[in-house]
């Protein structure tokens, strides 16, 4: 098992391009299940969770080719063809490691009639049950049944008629899953409290270009005109906005000055304004965002929130940021019930945090120091590797496959803009 070696201390400085969006990404692929067309997708991010994916999409009879196989590029152009569903059932050893598998269940009913999928595994950062998506699909129509660890979902003779559904709470998943499903209804279907994020923007955009007939798109309101079938498309994927941030956290962190090429100000306002709040500068520029940070932090209080609220995915990263602010700072966190587990791997860092319930008080400190960390998700990966930009000495950080899930070449990256970083066996 691999593990990243970070001597801290430099300032970063440069260009730090920014891949496509995991998070987007893992929505736009199942996509290709709704036609028997080939859907395109370029700068689909070189992720283990893409990999994992799209290994589960061979379940169901998809064929994938690969163009910009070139190891030196970032990001890759990859095509997907469904001629012919093959089988509607989305196995447990694929499922259970990675919950964005439900994602398949709204499509194969669309297209196939009929769907059968495992229940997702549990979850570390906290319970995130698949209720939301079932009654959204039971709206539109569906037969829904939950029984041995499996979902099996049905359409009725003629196919789904479509339908209204009001989410009592805002869930990107779910409302992913009620969009690819309507846009094959029979009828027009309304989906209220939607969410807003832009990976939900991602995915309404590829669907239009596939020949859905969708309004309010970006609102909390959508409506959708069902379609006899769709086509196929060629889609870029959006630059991810969470790898974006978690960058500007480690030019901030450092003092440094880098360009965040691909960046989209528009889908960071959250992120960036917290930044400005605590002292950093960052400007839209030409060839994406640029962050500076050359003067002292300050404290601020954050709370994470659905769009356009700060991402709970980026609470972490701003976490280890606050612990070289010039203050106290206090961060609520909204979304995730257990989203503090790295807070212990921080300590050891020499930061001050206390946690209680949703809350963390975090006390600035004058420095961080090297220790050897685990990381326990994905976010709380990042959040160790930019306490480690920054600390004294060396940090080790162990079990990175986290990081493997949704950082595309990570020490790559870094290093490009001068960061000490190595990746190396853990023996």
């Amino acid at each position: 098992m691999d593990k990243l070696i970070i001597t801290g201390g430099n300032r970063l400085e440069g260009t730090l391009p920014i891949s496509g969006a995991k998070n987007s990404a893992l929505t736009l692929l199942p996509c290709a299940l709704l036609t028997d067309e080939p859907v395109t997708l370029r700068n689909l991010p070189r992720l283990a969770d893409i990999d994992g994916f799209q290994h589960l999409m061979t379940q169901f009879g998809v064929s994938h080719s690969i163009a910009g196989k070139r190891p030196e590029d970032f990001g890759r152009v990859v095509t997907l063809e469904a001629t012919r569903i093959t089988s509607t059932v989305a196995p447990y050893d694929l499922v259970r490691k990675m919950r964005a598998s439900v994602l398949v269940l709204g499509p194969l009913l669309a297209r196939a009639g009929e769907a059968t999928v495992s229940l997702p595994g549990g979850c570390a950062i906290g319970n995130r049950p698949i209720n939301l998506h079932l009654d959204a699909l039971e709206a539109l129509g569906a037969q829904i049944e939950v029984a041995q660890g499996y979902v099996k979902a049905n359409a009725p003779d003629g196919g789904l008629p479509g339908g209204d559904f009001d989410f009592p709470l805002v869930s990107v998943g779910a409302t992913e899953n009620a969009l690819m499903t309507a846009v094959l209804c029979n009828g027009t279907s309304r989906i209220g409290n939607a969410a807003r994020e832009p990976e939900i923007v991602d995915l309404c955009n590829l669907l239009v270009a596939m020949g859905a007939e969708i309004e309010g798109i970006g609102s909390s309101d959508l409506t959708v005109h069902g379609v006899k079938r769709l086509n196929g498309a060629t889609y870029k994927v959006m630059p991810d906005r969470i790898e974006a941030g978690s960058y500007a956290c480690a030019a901030a962190i450092t003092g440094g000055n880098v360009l965040l090429e691909g960046a989209k100000a528009d889908d960071m306002l959250a992120t960036n304004h917290a930044l400005r709040n605590i002292g950093v500068a960052v400007t839209e520029e030409k060839g994406g965002l640029r962050i500076c940070a050359d003067g002292p932090l300050k404290p601020t209080n954050l709370s994470t929130a659905p769009f356009p609220g700060l991402a709970t995915d980026m609470q972490a990263q701003f976490m280890s940021l606050l612990c070289r602010a010039e203050g106290t700072s206090v961060l609520t966190e909204t979304i995730f019930e257990n989203r503090y587990m790295h807070v212990p791997e921080l300590r050891r860092m020499g930061a001050d945090i206390e946690v209680s319930g949703r809350t963390a008080i975090v006390r600035g400190v004058e420095r961080l120091t090297g220790a050897e960390v685990m990381a326990t998700d994905l976010r709380a990966s990042m959040s160790l590797v930019i306490a480690g930009l920054a600390a004294e000495g060396e940090t080790q950080v162990r079990r990175i496959y986290h990081l493997d899930r949704g950082y595309e070449r990570l020490e790559e990256k870094l290093s490009l803009v001068g960061a000490q970083i190595e990746r190396v066996g853990d023996e």
